[in-house]
């Protein structure tokens, strides 16, 4: 699973910094390259929200040997191609891997380690963020070392090879036990359990928690989005060179990799998130106000704060887990919540550029990230106490609580 999360947004983040070269080397134009750039969000919503009709027909651990190999693939394909669109298409390939192993990580943790979501939810939350920075860190020294722009993105399909390479095993059982329970053989005293995603149909878009959690999930990736795409570019506008606007950017997303790890653990131990939903919309308030007021002199505090404000992201991906009884249930809510919230996402680096744009400061941009933090944090404070989306479905007599009462 970790290994899966490295894999999550490497073919994202190491675009970036070769951009440039892609759009010479192809060529392509500014709408394709427009288009490359709005395909992650785009994808993670369209694909992820088929991932459950996909559960319902083929085993999880198959799925996900299929998306890691949909990943390898389509990074393999669009540095071999000439044709700009055939290498967005080829990119939609792989983001498309992705976005169904988006979706599947939280319900397999749920399925493997029902003991432990805490923390393997916060190992691969933590695998994820290194991934992206790595991939974003090595995509040019790579490049420069081999020569050219598509070494230095087809050698992420390594890592995605690896992952479907370990998981092939276990799709390969899980198929055995799939036959063995049709026809009764194989599966006895000691057989592994089958999957627990089961076959029922759960829409968590029907649900009060659905909807709460998918705008709480949006409203930070709307920040977070933004934050990546226009922060260096504040930094550099309150004084700073580029590459020193470049580490401080780098440097929210390593000081976020210990939170991580920390914050679905303690998501896991807490009957209420209540403290973590506001501890983290405090830190990140804080980080908004200081970035107008001073953004120069104490722009490593900003930093820190900004990176503490993050850890809504692995609390959001714990809360997917948390929040939904049955390895169905895990699955309705993740493709819906991420489904809804990536669409929201793409949003953010789009309207804070249109308005800093129009103003030329940063008073509108991060007016609209406190709109933002306000949604945040008043959906977390609704969905933070414990609540399944199972039960939204159901009527109170069917609630296991009224059972064990009767």
């Amino acid at each position: 699973m970790v290994l899966v999360a490295l894999n999550l947004r490497m073919a994202i983040t190491s675009l970036g910094p070769l951009l440039d070269e892609v759009r010479t080397g192809l060529p392509m134009s500014a709408l394709q390259a427009g288009v490359v750039t709005t395909l992650p969000a785009l994808a993670f919503a369209v694909v992820g929200s088929a991932t459950p009709w996909l559960v319902r027909r083929f085993s999880p651990p198959r799925l996900l040997v299929a998306a890691m190999g949909a990943l390898a693939l389509g990074q393999l394909l669009r540095v071999a191609t000439g044709n700009a669109w055939l290498f967005v298409s080829t990119s939609a390939l792989a983001l498309a891997g992705i976005a169904v192993a988006n979706v599947l990580l939280p319900m397999l943790v749920r399925q493997y380690f029902p003991h432990r979501i805490g923390l393997v939810t916060g190992a691969y939350s933590m695998s994820l963020t290194v991934g992206a920075s790595v991939a974003a860190g090595s995509a040019v020294p790579i490049a420069h070392a081999a020569g050219g722009w598509r070494v230095g993105l087809g050698f992420w399909a390594l890592v995605a090879v690896a992952a479907a390479a370990l998981w092939a095993p276990i799709a390969w059982r899980s198929r055995r036990r799939a036959s063995g329970a049709r026809t009764g053989v194989g599966v006895g005293v000691g057989a592994p359990r089958p999957a627990v995603a089961g076959r029922a149909r759960i829409r968590a878009g029907r649900t009060r928690l659905g909807w709460l959690m998918a705008v709480f999930f949006g409203a930070q990736s709307f920040a977070a989005y933004a934050q990546m795409g226009w922060l260096a570019q504040l930094f550099r506008d309150a004084g700073f060179r580029a590459e020193t606007a470049g580490l401080l950017l780098a440097g929210v997303t390593a000081v976020s990799v210990p939170i991580a790890m920390a914050m679905p653990t303690l998501a896991g131990r807490m009957t209420s998130l209540r403290p973590l939903v506001l501890g983290t919309a405090l830190a990140s308030g804080l980080s908004y106000a200081g970035l107008l007021w001073s953004p120069y002199d104490l722009a490593l505090v900003w930093m820190v704060l900004l990176a503490l404000g993050q850890g809504t992201f692995p609390m959001a991906l714990a809360m997917i887990g948390l929040r939904a009884r049955t390895g169905a249930g895990i699955v309705s809510l993740s493709a819906f919540t991420q489904s809804v919230g990536y669409l929201i996402a793409a949003l953010g680096p789009l309207a804070v550029g249109l308005l800093y744009g129009r103003t030329g400061d940063w008073v509108a941009p991060i007016g609209l990230l406190f709109v933002a933090l306000l949604v945040q944090t008043g959906t977390g404070w609704s969905i933070a106490r414990p609540q399944w989306i199972e039960d939204e479905l159901r009527g109170p007599a069917d609630r296991p609580e009224a059972a064990s009462a009767g």
